[in-house]
């Protein structure tokens, strides 16, 4: 008899009882501090957790929890190690060959967004580079600059020789192009390259000064070289997408694309700009702005770069749609 009134009332408690929220798992390889956290994760969070009265929650799992190696983010997404992932399609550059014309000197005009100019060329052009995924933000970087260790930068024949860090295949060709070797490597191997000498700077915007604190093993800055600029994603796996109710997945729809791109853009704009001023306060740094003259000499090295990638990997009607041509 105590039994069975003990096992009615476990019951009646379970009927009672609200259903938990269903978490969705982002994976975050930089500490929680990174831009991507307030701008992207904790917006996502927010809009779902009211959108959805608390049925789902996005928490971020940060410092590579669910795995440390950033060049792996997109297959997480693929495997449903994580629900969502974010990352550089620089990492792994042959997957996302037309995308990366964005990061290209000039391939975007300088008064456009570069969130606008990749979400203009996705259904087109860009969309089969994203197998197994759902694109939940497209974004572009400021513009690269030239963050250097015991090395001052102020013409192409300064970088002659060095050995400087790209992030992906297109900031490779404009190394190259200005006499340098380029290295492939994740940022957030690049502070201790520096540190070490493995590497004599790095071609990055100017957030990492902040986001992964190479303006402590830096001291020379170039600004105004046009280098172009990074791409990156925010992706969902497909199935877990689909798992969504209807009115959940309208939920996240309003949330996504170009309102969580600009939310992302904005944020990495406003990171580098504060990374810069902290920059030019430090009287260790040499910051070196670029005169007209001296912009326009880097800018004559790099200038068959563009054309060039463009020819190579078929991707004339791509560039043309995010140039707005």
């Amino acid at each position: 008899m105590i039994r069975t009134t003990i096992t009615g009332v476990a019951l009646a408690a379970a009927v009672t009882l609200p259903a938990a929220a269903q978490e969705l798992r982002f994976a975050n390889f930089t500490p929680p501090f990174h831009t991507i956290n307030a701008s992207v994760i904790e917006v996502l969070n927010a809009g779902m957790t009211e959108g959805t009265d608390g049925a789902v929650t996005v928490r971020g799992y940060h410092g590579g929890e669910l795995g440390a190696g950033p060049v792996e983010q997109y297959v997480r997404a693929i495997q449903g190690v994580a629900d969502i992932t974010w990352g550089l399609p620089g990492y792994t550059s042959s997957q996302f060959q037309l995308t990366m014309i964005a990061e290209l000197p000039t391939a975007i005009p300088a008064d456009t967004p570069g969130y606008e100019a990749l979400w203009a060329a996705y259904d087109d052009h860009l969309s089969a580079e994203f197998p197994g995924t759902v694109p939940l933000a497209l974004w572009t970087s400021e513009p690269n600059i030239l963050i250097m260790r015991d090395t001052v930068v102020r013409t192409p024949a300064d970088m002659e020789g060095l050995r400087v860090r790209v992030a992906g295949a297109t900031a490779a060709q404009v190394a190259e192009a200005m006499g340098a070797t380029p290295v492939q490597m994740p940022i957030s191997e690049v502070y201790q390259a520096m540190d070490t000498g493995l590497i004599d700077g790095v071609i990055t915007g100017a957030s990492t000064l902040v986001d992964f604190r190479l303006d402590e093993v830096a001291d020379a800055i170039t600004i105004g070289a046009p280098m172009g600029r990074l791409t990156f994603f925010t992706v969902m796996n497909q199935d877990a997408y689909a798992a969504l109710s209807d009115e959940q997945r309208a939920t996240l729809d309003e949330l996504a694309g170009i309102p969580l791109s600009q939310s992302a853009e904005e944020a990495w704009l406003a990171t580098a700009e504060a990374a810069v001023e902290a920059a030019r306060g430090d009287d260790a740094n040499t910051i070196v702005d670029l005169t007209e003259e001296e912009i326009a000499a880097f800018a004559e090295a790099v200038s068959g770069v563009t054309q060039a990638y463009i020819d190579e990997v078929g991707g004339a009607d791509a560039a043309a749609a995010m140039s707005g041509g």
